[in-house]
């Protein structure tokens, strides 16, 4: 029996007819993981609706192998407590037992829907969908708030998983262990390349660094031409004036006879520049046209921290404490700790530890001026995203120009945000750690950054945090951008915290 397989064959989707977000897009997937990438607003998300059915293409057409397949959408909201997965609490057979046990699943939970952790209920939104058997799962960032147990239950049930599976997520760990494939949205297109995430990536920046090597070479190309005809201008233009100065000097005695030879060779002269300088003008134009538009990649660059001035005190928070309560429930016990004005610590622990509380008691007992602190939380609400806007418009134009370079960096229009009302949440975040960064902070204290971020915002995010010189201390579930940023492990579990 030959494998299932969907194929896209010059798929195309436009919302209106004015604006297309996917054009011309053809792959081929088998069974197994696929990781579906690429920046925010690229058409990750438009494009696992059209996989599911929920959207169909302008033209060109998906085909699934065998006709009719059973598809499962898992989308990132785990608010609703769907009829799926409350069949999938209430069944006892021998596939939804093991998934039970294999996502760490309370069968009598779904009571307390309301009250559980996103990380639980999006173990309950998967589950069901594994439990109906599908030929194509589609998830949607699946490991958005689940801790390091929760990803590890994950994991180990959608390995098990023998169908067409395509997964959005930011999360690169997620990616490099499951996925054997990547699909790369990008530019109204997508492209899928052989291997996981870190692997997929070499390939499409080998092509970028192709396509850079290119431009520079039609670029030199355009400037030769340039130079070439610039220099038979000035051959044809010095050849019309001798002959225009021959004429006038020429001896009134002198025979017709005698001067045509060289009149005519002059002429001719002129005439043979004058046809070179048309021939090097339309070399210049096709050149020109060679080079065409070329966006250039930006970069974080570290001329952001040139003029930095660290804390002349060494020490910037300090915390002892005898326990440390969350409501009424103690998190930790007995607890001293300090950060330097170097340090880069990262949190880290399970749900329900105490990380976030751990946080806003370190800021309580901070030693960092408020103007010198930048503290972002898990989410940012709607009207401190506009009052950052609005302070970053009164910054002075030196510092505003960091943040907004710094802006542009992590992928987002900086005239665009300067002009718009209400930034995105993804915006949001990028503007409140550019500020921070930008103005030359003390001290970043971040608690899950990444949120609402794409991949390649991550990756610029750990360049400029590489690159700054102040204390950094940072909660979250994204392993390989805590490696890329920091060097000392808070474990705060069972209340306590380990430093190692």
């Amino acid at each position: 029996m030959p494998s299932p397989s969907l194929r896209a064959q010059r798929v195309c989707f436009a919302f209106t007819d004015a604006i297309p977000v996917l054009t011309d897009v053809d792959f081929h997937l088998a069974p197994g993981w696929t990781g579906l990438v690429g920046p925010n607003g690229a058409g990750k998300s438009t494009l696992l609706r059209l996989l599911s059915g929920e959207l169909t293409p302008t033209s060109g057409q998906l085909v699934f192998d065998p006709p009719s397949p059973l598809v499962c959408l898992c989308p990132q909201g785990v608010e609703a407590l769907t009829p799926d997965i409350a069949a999938f609490a209430e069944a006892y057979d021998a596939l939804a037992r093991r998934l039970h046990g294999q996502l760490g699943l309370d069968v009598t939970a779904l009571s307390r829907w309301p009250t559980l952790s996103p990380g639980e209920r999006k173990r309950w939104q998967v589950g069901a969908a594994l439990a109906r058997e599908p030929d194509v799962l589609l998830l949607d960032e699946p490991t958005n708030h689940l801790d390091a147990e929760g990803r590890a239950w994950l994991v180990s049930a959608l390995r098990r998983f023998r169908g067409i599976g395509v997964v959005v997520s930011h999360d690169r760990e997620l990616l490099e262990t499951l996925t054997h494939a990547t699909l790369r949205v990008h530019g109204g297109g997508a492209h899928l390349y052989p291997g996981a995430y870190s692997a997929a990536r070499g390939h499409w920046e080998a092509e970028r660094e192709a396509e850079v090597a290119a431009h520079q070479q039609t670029k030199a190309e355009r400037d030769r031409a340039a130079q070439q005809l610039d220099r038979t201008r000035r051959e044809h233009e010095g050849a019309t004036l001798s002959r225009s100065t021959g004429r006038r000097m020429r001896n009134k005695y002198d025979s017709d006879a005698r001067g045509l030879g060289p009149s005519t060779l002059a002429s001719w002269a002129e005439a043979r520049l004058g046809h070179q300088v048309t021939v090097k003008r339309r070399e210049l134009e096709r050149a020109e046209a060679a080079v065409g538009t070329f966006t250039v990649d930006k970069t974080v660059g570290r001329s952001v921290f040139v003029d930095y001035v660290r804390s002349p005190n060494p020490w910037l928070f300090t915390f002892d404490t005898p326990g440390l309560k969350a409501g009424d429930v103690e998190v930790l016990g007995p607890t001293r700790l300090d950060v330097d004005r170097e340090a880069r610590i990262r949190i880290e622990g399970p749900n329900g530890a105490g990380k976030t509380t751990l946080l806003k008691a370190l800021l309580e007992q901070s030693r960092v001026p408020q103007e010198r602190l930048l503290y972002l939380p898990q989410d940012l609400g709607e009207a401190e995203a506009r009052a950052t806007l609005d302070a970053v418009r009164e910054l002075p134009p030196e510092e505003r120009g960091r943040v907004m370079s710094l802006v542009a960096a992590l992928g987002v229009d900086p005239h665009r945000l300067l002009a718009s009302e209400q930034p995105s949440p993804g915006e949001a975040r990028k503007l409140f750690m550019a500020r921070g960064l930008g103005q030359h902070a003390w001290a970043l204290v971040l608690d899950e950054p990444t949120n609402h971020l794409d991949l390649p915002s991550i990756e610029r995010l750990e360049a400029a945090l590489r690159d700054y010189p102040g204390a950094l201390l940072l909660v979250t579930h994204d392993a390989p951008f805590a490696r890329a940023c920091t060097t000392t492990r808070w474990l705060v579990a069972n209340g306590h915290v380990q430093v190692e």
